[in-house]
């Protein structure tokens, strides 16, 4: 998936929810529709707006099953030490962002729900996303909403801010079943910045293996590699050039490869 954030809906939800922090931020608990992606493995280099484009180098590195946006349900995360925090949730695996208020209805009805538990390490609270590694665990019960079976799965992610320029990172897991992109993944990359507000420079690679209860047996691994450089023109607007090379790609044996070249550009009002 070379650009998650797209999509041909006329209009749909992304979330809408309560968040409510407790004993000056060690615990915070949110409930209604949610995005599992804003709590879910995430790490400092994973939003596809300001960093990498493929999801592969995103939440879950492909091998998590990722349920539709305003997915109504709850999370909660809290620090258990000054170091390690856990992070556990449940939303609806099928829900309709087209249609958030029908997700009340499936929410108890279907009863198809995703679960996650993450367990992480980090150096202090304060850098909680720069220095940080960490255990996901999922389960899905599958939903007919989005054509996926019942499945499980685990995600592993280690970043670590050196001299608060360069960010090395290590990221992967597998899948059972699910409805996921890939079975097994492992990618790594770093995230290069001089200063604090200045321009990112970001290069990654990955090998992953095609889920087979996704798109059936007998496909090839793939090997992706992306590059990009977000220049900052401004505290507010930035434009990020993006490469993208797709090595044996999975869903098109013809090609033995895909080169894509990008441009972006985001305005912060």
């Amino acid at each position: 998936m070379i650009l998650p954030p797209f999509n041909n809906n006329s209009f749909r939800l992304t979330n809408l929810y309560w968040r409510q922090r407790f004993l000056e931020g060690r615990i915070s608990f949110v409930a209604g529709l949610l995005d599992a992606t804003d709590y879910l493995d995430v790490y400092a280099l994973a939003s596809p707006w300001m960093h990498f484009s493929n999801f592969v180098f995103s939440t879950g590195s492909e091998v998590v099953y990722i349920p539709n946006d305003a997915a109504l349900g709850l999370a909660i995360g809290a620090y258990i030490s000054d170091h390690i925090y856990a992070i556990a949730g449940i939303t609806d695996a099928g829900s309709d962002p087209t249609n958030p208020l029908k997700n009340f209805e499936t929410f108890f009805t279907n009863k198809d729900y995703f679960t996650s538990l993450e367990l992480g390490w980090v150096s202090s609270k304060e850098r909680h996303f720069f220095d940080n590694f960490h255990l996901t665990l999922w389960h899905s019960d599958g939903s007919e909403v989005t054509a996926s079976m019942a499945g499980w799965g685990m995600a592993l992610s280690g970043t670590y801010f050196i001299q608060d320029k360069f960010m090395p990172f290590i990221r992967g897991g597998f899948a059972v079943d699910g409805g996921t992109l890939l079975q097994k993944s492992a990618n790594v990359g770093f995230g290069y910045q001089a200063k604090a507000g200045a321009s990112l420079l970001g290069f990654a690679m990955a090998w992953g293996q095609p889920n087979e209860s996704t798109f059936g047996p007998d496909l090839k691994n793939q090997g992706t590699l992306e590059a990009f450089y977000r220049l900052q023109i401004s505290s507010r607007f930035d434009i990020t050039p993006d490469l993208q090379f797709l090595i044996n790609p999975a869903l098109n044996p013809d090609a033995s490869s895909i080169f894509m070249w990008g441009i972006r550009s985001r305005l912060v009002l």
